[in-house]
């Protein structure tokens, strides 16, 4: 298959999993189809292989752990952990903002990843054992909770499912939003399987634009709108786009699917005066 038709092919999966419920949606499988999509040269076949050998070395472990079976949540995540560093698979301290640590071919590949991309390996196998587990909505650093019968335990992927409690998660608030941050609710509210991989592919579209890609950036979000197509943010951010790049037409879809889906209050109001705006400029 030549890379046009892989990508078309993942695309076409994408839009598929859109309509599809948050919980039937296999997160590894859809982050490799937009891994597919950002590295149509890579073997993404070669990396599902390794994600299923991923899967079934944790079931034989988990099978043999009575205390994880149990449900002592923390020791699932010491398993869970010793598991991924088995392959050799931790953060990337030394070359962090390096695209390749969000596209899921390339971190089975090279081992290495940011933190919402391992805490994505992390949940896939969590998944396979049977083992309830969620990634957090911790800002600027993905968390997840595992969970089991005794209560719910947070670890840090990025750091070997580094275990965190309130005066650790509170020092990690303080040193990403500064030092009058303080832990409030939601911080650690659990988020679903659509939300993690739109958090993975937001640090390939944010890249994108700081590298003044601004084309590679808006087909970012249309793929990340595939998989969520009731994402009202992202048609406003793929109207604003648009029309950075004078498309006047497509703006104009996106602010009417952005309207579709928010109707009134401000953010609204700012749609219909920018529709206004670009409705004059096609005249």
């Amino acid at each position: 298959m030549d890379a046009a038709s892989s990508v078309a092919e993942a695309r076409a999966a994408l839009t598929a999993a859109g309509q599809l419920p948050d919980a039937e949606l296999d997160l590894a499988g859809v982050a490799l189809q937009f891994a597919r999509i950002d590295a149509p040269e890579a073997d993404w076949r070669a990396a599902a292989a390794h994600l299923s050998d991923l899967a079934r070395q944790t079931v034989t472990a988990a099978a043999a752990d009575s205390q994880a079976d149990a449900g002592d949540p923390l020791r699932r995540a010491e398993l869970l952990a010793s598991v991924l560093a088995r392959f050799g698979y931790e953060g990337d301290e030394t070359s962090y903002d390096d695209p390749a640590n969000a596209n899921l071919i390339r971190v089975t590949q090279r081992r290495r990843g940011l933190p919402v991309a391992l805490g994505l390996l992390w949940l896939h196998i969590a998944e396979a054992a049977g083992w309830p587990a969620h990634g957090l909505d911790f800002p600027g650093h993905f968390l997840l909770g595992v969970e089991g019968r005794r209560g719910v335990v947070v670890v840090d992927p990025f750091h070997g499912g580094l275990v965190l409690e309130a005066p650790a998660l509170r020092m990690l608030l303080k040193r990403i939003e500064g030092e009058q941050a303080e832990l409030r609710p939601g911080v650690l509210a659990s988020v679903g399987k659509r939300a993690v991989l739109l958090r993975l592919q937001n640090n390939i579209k944010l890249r994108r634009l700081h590298d003044g890609a601004l084309d590679g950036a808006l087909a970012c979000t249309e793929d990340m709108l595939r998989l969520a197509p009731d994402a009202a943010a992202l048609w406003r951010e793929a109207a604003v786009m648009n029309q950075r790049l004078d498309r006047i037409g497509k703006a104009l879809t996106c602010l009417d699917r952005f309207l579709a889906l928010v109707p009134e209050g401000e953010a609204a109001a700012r749609a219909r005066a920018m529709a206004t705006e670009l409705r004059q400029r096609l005249n």
